[in-house]
C-alpha cells in the first residue's frame, strides 16, 4: 500500500515525539533547544565549566553560523555566547571521538578569532575565546573532570597569554560537584531526575509542554528537511561529474531547482 503525504507526515510526527521523549541535553539537536534564547542556563552552564563564578553572559546565539573568509569551510557553532568582558564562548556537544579532534578545536577557535577582529582594529583587542567541546566519553581517558589546553611558550614553560582556551569537558564525570552533577544532567532523558533547576525546568517545556513540544518538532523537521537536500545536492554534484544528463534532467531527478544545479555547476567549474 502506498504511503500518502498525510500519512508520511504523521508517521514522521510520531517519530519526532518518540525521538523527542529519549532525547538528552548531550544529544546537540536537544541542546540547541536548550540554550535558544536561553541565557540564564548558558550562563549556569559557563560559570561551572570556565571556573568563573562572576561571569555575566549578555548574548547567547544557538546555531551561529560564522563565515568571513571567502571559500574558506564555514562552521555552525551550538551555541555562541559573550560576557560582559567582552568574552567569547563556543559552547560544542561532541558525542563522536572523531567529532573532537584537536584539528577541529583548533579551527573553531580561529574562526572565532577572524569573526572579531575589524579591519584598522589592532591584535591586542582581539578578545579571549573560550572553545569549549563536551564529549560524551572521557575523550583523553585520564578520568580528569575536565583538560584545559592553552598555549605555551615551549622554551620557558610558561603561558603564551594569547588569550585562547579550549575546553574539553568529560561527560562521563560523576565526581559530587558542581561539574559532576552538571554532567549527570547532562546524561538525563527525564526533568525530574536532573539537579540543576534551569536545565530541568527547559528539558520539562521541551518534552511536556505543546509550545515546547512543537518547538523541538519544527527543529527536527528543519533538519530532516535540511538533510535530504544536502543529499540531493550531493546527487546533483556526482551527475554533475558523470556528466552524462543535462542540467534540467539533474533537477528533476534531485527535486532541486534548475537554478541551483546551475550554481552547482558553477562551482564545481571554478
Amino acid at each position: 500500500m502506498i504511503e500518502t503525504e498525510q500519512q508520511r507526515r504523521e508517521r514522521e510526527h510520531q517519530e519526532d515525539l518518540q525521538r523527542l521523549r529519549g532525547f538528552r541535553p548531550i544529544d546537540d539537536d536537544f541542546m540547541r533547544g536548550l540554550f535558544r534564547k536561553n541565557i540564564p542556563l548558558a550562563q549556569l552552564v559557563l560559570r561551572i565549566i570556565t571556573g568563573k563564578k562572576d561571569l555575566i553572559i549578555t548574548n547567547c546565539e544557538t546555531q551561529a553560523d560564522m563565515k568571513r573568509v571567502t571559500g574558506a569551510r564555514s562552521i555552525c557553532l551550538d551555541a555562541y555566547g559573550i560576557d560582559d568582558s567582552g568574552r567569547r564562548y563556543d559552547l560544542e556537544i561532541q558525542r563522536a571521538d572523531h567529532g573532537a579532534d584537536p584539528h577541529r578545536a583548533r579551527y573553531h577557535s580561529s574562526v572565532m578569532d577572524v569573526e572579531n577582529l575589524d579591519a584598522g582594529q589592532e591584535f591586542k583587542e582581539l578578545p579571549d575565546t573560550y572553545t569549549i567541546f563536551i564529549t560524551e566519553k572521557d575523550f583523553y581517558g585520564k578520568g580528569e573532570p575536565l583538560y584545559l589546553i592553552q598555549n605555551i611558550n615551549c622554551t620557558l614553560g610558561e603561558p603564551f597569554d594569547d588569550g585562547a582556551y579550549i575546553i574539553y569537558v568529560n561527560g562521563e564525570y560523576r565526581g559530587n560537584d558542581e561539574l559532576g552533577l552538571l554532567m549527570h544532567d547532562f546524561n538525563c532523558t527525564e526533568a525530574d531526575d536532573m539537579h540543576y533547576e534551569l536545565m530541568a525546568e527547559r528539558t520539562k517545556y521541551l518534552k511536556e509542554n505543546p509550545e515546547g513540544v512543537s518547538i523541538m518538532c519544527k527543529a527536527m523537521e528543519e533538519m530532516r528537511n535540511s538533510a535530504s537536500e544536502e543529499k540531493a545536492i550531493s546527487i546533483a554534484k556526482n551527475l554533475l561529474q558523470i556528466g552524462s544528463l543535462t542540467y534540467e534532467q539533474i533537477a528533476k531527478a534531485t527535486e532541486l531547482t534548475l537554478a541551483k544545479v546551475q550554481e552547482l555547476a558553477g562551482q564545481l567549474a571554478g
